[in-house]
């Protein structure tokens, strides 16, 4: 029994590793709501549909079409927040999110969005979270272009 305990911890360990590199095998389970990180809800802050901030280095995903989903951080109502924003050649239609997760190394995470591009060449962003250098407190980007796959950059 100890033996199987051991292989199925090594396998649940294996594959949050590969969902921590960005690599597309996720872990748990998101929960997709707009109305849970918008007004304040879980701790997100509005922010406007073109909030630029720092780019986050390596978590920026390339969806195709020249766009990119990027995870920028910045001062958002006194605090450090992250948040996602697609960027590019943007259609009307195309989507942006970002996951959000206080739980990382036991899984689970919160998706913050969808948030559609509402005309072609805008930007669109999440709700803006706090950041953390709490371990298990991580995010990333996200987005789909029209016709297109889901793409996620790697945790943050």
């Amino acid at each position: 029994m100890s033996s199987v305990r051991r292989s199925l911890s090594i396998t649940a360990i294996g594959l949050f590793a590969v969902g921590a590199l960005g690599v597309g095998v996720s872990t748990g389970t998101a929960h997709a709501s707009v109305s849970e990180c918008v007004g304040g809800a879980n701790g997100f802050a509005d922010i406007a549909y073109n909030k630029t901030g720092t780019v986050v280095s390596g978590k920026t995903v390339d969806l195709g079409g020249g766009r990119r989903a990027e995870l920028h951080t910045g001062t958002v109502a006194g605090f450090k927040r992250g948040w996602a924003i697609i960027r590019g050649t943007t259609k009307k239609g195309d989507r942006v999110w970002m996951d959000w997760t206080k739980t990382a190394t036991r899984g689970g995470w919160m998706q913050c969005g969808p948030f559609t591009v509402q005309s072609d060449g805008l930007t669109n962003t999440s709700a803006a979270q706090k950041t953390s250098d709490d371990a298990d407190y991580w995010f990333r980007a996200c987005g789909q272009i029209v016709g297109g796959a889901t793409k996620c950059g790697a945790w943050w």
